[in-house]
């Protein structure tokens, strides 16, 4: 076939030109006897009229009509709706609707995000990688290793640089893992001088092949302070292995209000404060955090000023999956003792208390100029709208986060969308839905694209190019983005 019996889809800055029953691409526009279509549906939510209520019944995708269920409420999310590409034009769907008496404008738009990233939060005690270690996906840097949180280790994927700064491989390879991660698929991992991880949203990490149960209850020192009393009256000495702040009970506050005796014990990491010790090992996958297999190892010899044969000491890593008890023979020697019931019991307290291990994904872009514009003739106006809490942002229909400080930098948290919300240009850029919503007066104030407004119930009349429409059914654990107050909401 000739190019001249081709179409060209003007949807983003490749140009595709496409050959009858042929997709460009991206895999989301198509040829279909030489009119261009979107192949991908799009998406609607829908909901009772009464909060709370049953979900609204539909007929399958197929069987729809095209029309708005009036049964329901109805949200135009952005999710296959086409993009403002080349910017000038006004977004694809800039739909009208009344709530409760007050007419109310959404503007939807897929945006192509050359910045964009995501931000990953693993759910680990367990040593990734160092900070600021690059994270690779067949061997291309796609992020970096950035500072832990309490309990999860964090890494920075994406981004401009590594999208369009590196090499061509780097930048496909980037854009490929941030479109998995976006659509709740599981990507491979490696860390320069750390660990294999498997990483998808909602799942537990995969760290070196096996999968992470669990969230640790807190620092050593936290658990300490947490279950001492548990622990009094049972048991002489507690150590709480953790790469960040080993607890030892007899010294630590908690013990001395218990009148917990000192034990003569002695560790070899720098001591902070009472009974709170740091650097007591290298960081790795072992112990608590650390690169250790024989909690024994941080200990000197106990002081026999203060120690005496048969004490008793149980040693726990911070999530409870590591533990051992043992017994000071006549040399003041730790040796290792069956676990007592009693004792048993606390071990699998501190497992109890430790939060299911999960991946958590955050979409986070920049809403830039081009995409402002198919919102308002004078983009600053969008921006100035939103951080005045008078247009609602949603990235289909889910709520997110919007930065302060200039632009519409927002995040987003990927489970919270629809399935296989996000696609992809070959720029390379992600394409994330995005959707504001303010009152009608609002966005006449702030210089909308007033003659572009339709009706909701009229979708189907105004589309340039074909495509389907399917409803699904609203989270109910997400805000429903139109209601009168939601447009005087606070962002975040």
């Amino acid at each position: 076939m000739s190019q001249s019996e081709k179409i060209r889809c003007d949807a983003c800055p490749v140009m595709c030109y496409i050959a009858d029953g042929a997709t460009g691409a991206c895999d989301r526009y198509g040829n279909s006897g030489g009119t261009l279509v979107r192949v991908d549906p799009h998406i609607l939510l829908e909901r009772a009229k009464d909060t709370g209520g049953p979900l609204v019944p539909f007929n399958s995708p197929g069987q729809w009509d095209g029309q708005i269920v009036t049964r329901g409420e109805a949200f135009v999310t952005a999710i296959g709706a086409g993009t403002t590409y080349p910017d000038y034009k006004p977004a694809p769907f800039i739909v009208g609707s009344e709530v409760e008496g007050v007419d109310m404008i959404t503007v939807v738009t897929e945006g192509i995000f050359s910045y964009c990233g995501v931000k990953v939060k693993i759910d680990t005690d367990r040593h990734l990688g160092p900070e600021q270690a690059v994270v690779r996906v067949e061997g291309e840097p796609i992020g970096h290793v950035t500072t832990a949180e309490y309990g999860s280790q964090m890494l920075s994927l994406g981004g401009v640089h590594h999208l369009t700064g590196g090499g061509k491989k780097e930048g496909r390879v980037t854009c490929d893992a941030l479109l998995a991660l976006c659509n709740g698929k599981p990507v491979e991992m490696t860390i320069d001088g750390g660990a294999t991880i498997i990483v998808q949203a909602g799942k537990a990490p995969i760290v070196n092949g096996v999968p992470e149960e669990r969230m640790r209850v807190g620092c050593g020192s936290a658990t300490i302070g947490m279950f001492a009393k548990q622990w009094q009256g049972k048991v002489d000495e507690v150590v709480v292995v953790d790469d960040h702040i080993t607890g030892v009970l007899s010294e630590h506050q908690a013990g001395k209000l218990l009148d917990i005796p000192e034990t003569g014990i002695k560790i070899k990491g720098r001591r902070s404060t009472p009974g709170r010790y740091f650097q007591v090992a290298e960081p790795g996958t072992g112990w608590g955090g650390t690169s250790i297999s024989d909690p024994l190892s941080i200990l000197g010899p106990f002081d026999p000023k203060k120690s005496r044969p048969g004490i008793t000491m149980l040693m726990v890593s911070t999530t409870g999956e590591h533990y051992a008890y043992f017994v000071l023979d006549e040399n003041l020697v730790p040796v290792e003792r069956p676990m007592p019931e009693e004792l048993m019991k606390s071990v699998l307290r501190i497992q109890e208390n430790c939060e299911p291990a999960l991946c958590t994904v955050l979409f986070m872009g920049g809403a830039g100029g081009s995409l402002r514009a198919g919102v308002t003739e004078n983009p600053v106006g969008l921006t100035k709208s939103v951080k005045d809490s008078l247009t609602y942002v949603t990235c289909g229909g889910a709520p997110v986060y919007v930065w302060p400080g200039g632009g519409i930098t927002f995040m987003v948290d990927v489970t919270r969308l629809p399935e296989n919300a996000f696609g992809y240009v070959p720029t390379p850029a992600l394409v994330a839905p995005i959707e504001f919503t303010m009152r009608k007066e609002d966005y006449a104030a702030l210089g909308g694209h007033m003659g572009e407004i339709r009706k909701l119930q009229n979708l189907t009349e105004f589309m340039d190019y074909t495509t389907t429409q399917q409803p699904v059914p609203h989270r109910e654990d997400n805000p429903w983005p139109l209601a009168p107050a939601g447009a005087k909401r606070s962002h975040g």
